[in-house]
C-alpha cells in the first residue's frame, strides 16, 4: 500500500512550503573550547568607581583632537555641555583632558533611535517597553597632561577607557578662570564654576575686548558689571557714553529682576564708587542730581588739520584751501611770537619736531583759521575785511599781518565758490561752541586708580561731535600714559596707572563708512590700540550692530564677550576673527537668553558659555 506521506514532511514549514533537505545539526565537540582560555573570573578596577563613561572606538569620520564618550544611563546627568573630564587611557599609560562639546544625548541600547519598535513605543506611550538606553557626548580633548602641565596631544585615548568628572577647583586650574575680576558663572557645567579675568596681568585686558550683540542680550549689564569690578580692582576707568544710559551708575540698582539675581549671588545693590559726570559745554546732562559734574571742552589745536578735513568732508578743492589757511594761520603765530615764543627756546624745538599727522599746531585755534578764510572770501569779492574773530588777529601788528598773508593766500588759490563753501563749514563747526569755550579735559585726573570719569555725550545729537570727543579722550590718555610709562623705564617710579576706556556704540565711531572717510583717525585709533597694550591702556568696544565693525577693528581685539547675534552674515565674519569657539557654542549664539554669553579671554584655555553677573548698579536703560 502506497503511503500519501511526503518523504520530507519533517522538513514543511507551514509558511515557506516544502524545503530541500539538509545535513542533520551536530552537537558542539565537548573538546572543542579546550584550547580557550578564559582567565580569572572579570572583576571591575576600583580606580574607575566614579567613573561617569567610557570612551567609544573611532569612526570612520573621526576627527583629531574629538572623540566620543558612552555614559551609563545613571551617569546621563551627571555631565552636562561644558563638563570638563578627565580620561585614563591606562593601556598605554596616558591621561588627557577634555570638554564635552556636544551632548549629553540619550540612545537606546543596540537599536537606532529611529527603529520602528522604538517609534512605535513613543508615540503610543507605552512607558512600559521603554528600551534600555544609554548617553551619548561628543568631547573635545584639551591636551595630555604630563608632569602635571597640559601638553599638546599627540595620541588619542585608547578605545574604553574610563572618564571622569573634574570637580569644580581641577576645572577653574584647567579653564585658566582663576582671577579677580568676576564676570559671571559658567552657563551649562557646573553652576558653581565662577570666570573670574587676572586684572592684574598686561596680556589680558590691555588686549582690547569686543562686548558684542544684539539689543536685549544684555551688553549694559556686562559693561556696568565690568566697570564696578575694575573700579574695585583699583583701574581708572574712562566711559564714552553716547546714550546717557550709566550717569546713574553711582546709585544701587532698582530693577527687581538684578535684585533678585544679586540675592541668588549673596550680593548686594550698590552704587559703583568714585564716579564723575563729564559734559561738553553747552550741553545738558541726563542725570543732572550726580554729586560730582564738571563741564569740558575741546582745544583745535589738539586735533591734526588732516582729522578736521575728514571731520567736515572736505571736497578736494576745498581741502586745498583749508590746507593754505592753516599753513597761513601758522605762519601768523609764528611771526607774532604766540607760538613758538621768541625767548622759548622749548618751544621752538616743539615746533621744529611737530607732526601734523597727529596733532594740531600748538596754540592754535578754530578762530585763527577761520579768520584768514573770511579775509580771503572778502578779498577776492572785493569786499570790506570782516569783523575779526581773534584777539590775537583783531588789532595794530596782527591785523596788519593778517590782512598780509590772506591777500598771499588769495593771490595763489582762488576760485571764490571753494572758498565761501570752507568758510561755511567752518562757520558752521564754530557754531557747534565746543572748541576753546571752557576748561579742558584734565587727563591728569581722569587717571587716578579707582576712579570711574563717564563722558556725557547723549546730548549733542552728532556724532561727528562724539568722534571729536572721543578721538581726544584716546589722544591725551596715550600721551599721559606714555609719559608715566618713560618714567617707569627710567627710574623706580610706580607703574602706570591701568587704565580701561569703554566705547560705546563703537558701531558709530569706528563704522566702515567712517573709516573709508576718515582713515587718519582710524590710524590714530590703531596706533594707540597697538602701543597701549604695553602701557597698561585697555580698550573695550562695545557696539549693538557688530556688522559694522569693519576688519580692521575686529583685528585690534583679542577678548571678547558675545552676546546674542542673529545675523548669520556677522557671526560667518566673527567666526574668522574669535579662535577656539567650536561649532556648537557657535550654533547657540543666535538663541541665548538675555545676560548669556560666550566668553573668550586670552587668559582662558578655552571659550566658554557664560551667565555674566547681574549689575549691581542703576542704569538709566537695561539692555
Amino acid at each position: 500500500m502506497t503511503s500519501n506521506a511526503h518523504p520530507h514532511d519533517d522538513d514543511l514549514d507551514p509558511a515557506l512550503g516544502p524545503t530541500m533537505p539538509g545535513p542533520a545539526v551536530q552537537p558542539i565537540p565537548l573538546d572543542m573550547l579546550d584550547g580557550l582560555d578564559a582567565g580569572e573570573e572579570w572583576t571591575p578596577d576600583p580606580r574607575d568607581v566614579d567613573a561617569v563613561g567610557r570612551t567609544m572606538f573611532d569612526a570612520p569620520g573621526s576627527k583629531d583632537n574629538a572623540l566620543i564618550v558612552l555614559l551609563p544611563r545613571e551617569s546621563l546627568n551627571r555631565v552636562p555641555a561644558q563638563s570638563l573630564l578627565r580620561i585614563e587611557s591606562r593601556a598605554d599609560g596616558r591621561t588627557y583632558l577634555g570638554i564635552v562639546t556636544a551632548g549629553p544625548f540619550a540612545e537606546p541600547d543596540g537599536l537606532r533611535a529611529d527603529a520602528p519598535t522604538i517609534v512605535t513605543t513613543t508615540v503610543r506611550g507605552a512607558t512600559a517597553f521603554v528600551p534600555r538606553y544609554h548617553g551619548r557626548v561628543h568631547v573635545e580633548i584639551l591636551g595630555e597632561r604630563r608632569a602635571g602641565a597640559l601638553s599638546p596631544p599627540r595620541y588619542r585615548p585608547l578605545p574604553n577607557s574610563p572618564v571622569f568628572l573634574l570637580d569644580s577647583d581641577e576645572s577653574s586650574d584647567v579653564l585658566a578662570l582663576n582671577g579677580t575680576l568676576r564676570l559671571g558663572v559658567v552657563a551649562a557645567g557646573d553652576d558653581s564654576l565662577t570666570i573670574d579675568i587676572p586684572a592684574d596681568k598686561k596680556s589680558v585686558l590691555p588686549r582690547h575686548t569686543g562686548v558684542l550683540g544684539t539689543t536685549g542680550g544684555g551688553k549694559s549689564t556686562t559693561v556696568s558689571r565690568m566697570i564696578d569690578q575694575a573700579q574695585r580692582q583699583g583701574f581708572a576707568v574712562i566711559l564714552l557714553d553716547t546714550e546717557g544710559e550709566y550717569t546713574t551708575m553711582n546709585e544701587p540698582t532698582e530693577d527687581p529682576t538684578m535684585c533678585k539675581l544679586l540675592t541668588e549671588r549673596g550680593e548686594e545693590p550698590h552704587g559703583v564708587e568714585s564716579t564723575r559726570l563729564f559734559t561738553l559745554a553747552g550741553k545738558r546732562t541726563s542725570n543732572p542730581e550726580h554729586p560730582s559734574q564738571a563741564t569740558f571742552d575741546l582745544r583745535f589745536e589738539r586735533f591734526s588739520p588732516y582729522v578736521v578735513e575728514e571731520l567736515l568732508e572736505l571736497t578736494e578743492a576745498q581741502t586745498e584751501r583749508y590746507s593754505h589757511a592753516y599753513e597761513a594761520a601758522k605762519a601768523l603765530l609764528r611771526e607774532l611770537g604766540i607760538f613758538p615764543a621768541s625767548n622759548n627756546d622749548e618751544e621752538k624745538r616743539a615746533a621744529m619736531e611737530l607732526n601734523d599727522f597727529e596733532a594740531g599746531y600748538p596754540k592754535m585755534k578754530l578762530d585763527h583759521v577761520l579768520d584768514v578764510v573770511r579775509v580771503v572770501v572778502s578779498q577776492l569779492h572785493g569786499e570790506e575785511p570782516p569783523n575779526i574773530l581773534s584777539p590775537d588777529f583783531r588789532a595794530g601788528q596782527g591785523r596788519a599781518k593778517l590782512l598780509e598773508k590772506s591777500q598771499q593766500v588769495a593771490g595763489r588759490v582762488s576760485n571764490k565758490v571753494s572758498w565761501r563753501a570752507l568758510s561755511g563749514h567752518l562757520h558752521r563747526l564754530r557754531r557747534l561752541r565746543v572748541f576753546d569755550s571752557a576748561q579742558p579735559i584734565g587727563y591728569d585726573d581722569l587717571l587716578v586708580p579707582g576712579t570711574v570719569s563717564i563722558f556725557d555725550l547723549s546730548d549733542t545729537d552728532s556724532p561727528a561731535v562724539n568722534n571729536l570727543v572721543i578721538a581726544d579722550v584716546l589722544r591725551g590718555v596715550q600721551d599721559r600714559q606714555d609719559e608715566a610709562y618713560r618714567r617707569f623705564e627710567q627710574s623706580d617710579s610706580a607703574s602706570p596707572t591701568r587704565v580701561l576706556v569703554i566705547i560705546e556704540e563703537a558701531h558709530e565711531f569706528l563704522s566702515d563708512e567712517r573709516i573709508s572717510k576718515m582713515p587718519f583717525l582710524f590710524q590714530q585709533v590703531a596706533r594707540i590700540a597697538k602701543r597701549g597694550r604695553k602701557r597698561w591702556l585697555g580698550l573695550v568696544f562695545v557696539t549693538q550692530l557688530p556688522r559694522h565693525l569693519p576688519p580692521q577693528v575686529l583685528g585690534l581685539v583679542n577678548n571678547w564677550i558675545l552676546h546674542r547675534i542673529s545675523d548669520a552674515d556677522t557671526i560667518t565674519r566673527l567666526r574668522r576673527s574669535v579662535a577656539n569657539v567650536d561649532d556648537s557654542l557657535w550654533q547657540r549664539l543666535p538663541g541665548l537668553a538675555p545676560g548669556q554669553a560666550i566668553v573668550s579671554f586670552t587668559s582662558m584655555t578655552r571659550p566658554l558659555l557664560a551667565a555674566i553677573d547681574p549689575t549691581p548698579a542703576k542704569l538709566r536703560m537695561l539692555d
